[in-house]
């Protein structure tokens, strides 16, 4: 494929099962193989197209596999970069996002708290520091939005840009056409 065409061949495409429900979020490069090996087919494109020297093809955005796949409900990874991402790389305290950010144990881990999505938010260091070992009711700091474990579609809808508006229906963020 032609050397330009290499960097749009790392955008995401949105991976759906038979039945239209969301699997994965691949690359367009294993998006292209899994259609060209005929595993699935394209459902959205993006506005550009892929060439090679025998032939070309829009890029895909959506693509919905051949055959149905079981998906398991795979727990989403309790990492720092997932919490980051959970909370829109905002500060659960005061909503600043231009800042670094931290983790933080609403409950803290002196007090028994734990590593668990329901006790873990991102916090700006002055609020870290300011909320100590206390609680945020005893700091007089409420959380923005109390923290929760997300869903695979949660997950999923985090990949969501504005390039790919496409990708909204089916994760259940707006009405199909």
């Amino acid at each position: 494929m032609a050397g330009s065409n290499h960097g749009i061949l790392n955008r995401y495409v949105l991976v759906l099962n038979q039945a239209y429900e969301p699997v994965m979020v691949t690359s367009a490069k294993r998006a292209v193989i899994l259609m060209l090996l005929g595993k699935a087919e394209g459902v959205v494109n993006y506005e550009e197209i892929i060439h090679s020297p025998s032939f070309e093809m829009p890029l895909p955005s959506v693509v919905r596999l051949s055959r149905y796949i079981r998906v398991r409900d795979k727990e989403i990874v309790l990492t720092r970069k997932n919490v980051l991402k959970r909370d829109n790389h905002r500060c659960q305290y005061c909503g600043r996002t231009s800042v670094p950010l931290t983790l933080d144990h609403v409950v803290p881990k002196q007090r028994g708290g734990r590593d668990t999505w329901n006790n873990l938010v991102t916090a700006c260091h002055p609020c870290n520091v300011r909320k100590g070992n206390r609680t945020p009711s005893e700091a007089s700091m409420p959380l923005l939005r109390p923290p929760h474990k997300p869903s695979r579609i949660t997950y999923f809808q985090k990949f969501v840009r504005k390039h790919q508006a496409a990708w909204r229906p089916y994760l259940f963020m707006e009405p199909s056409a």
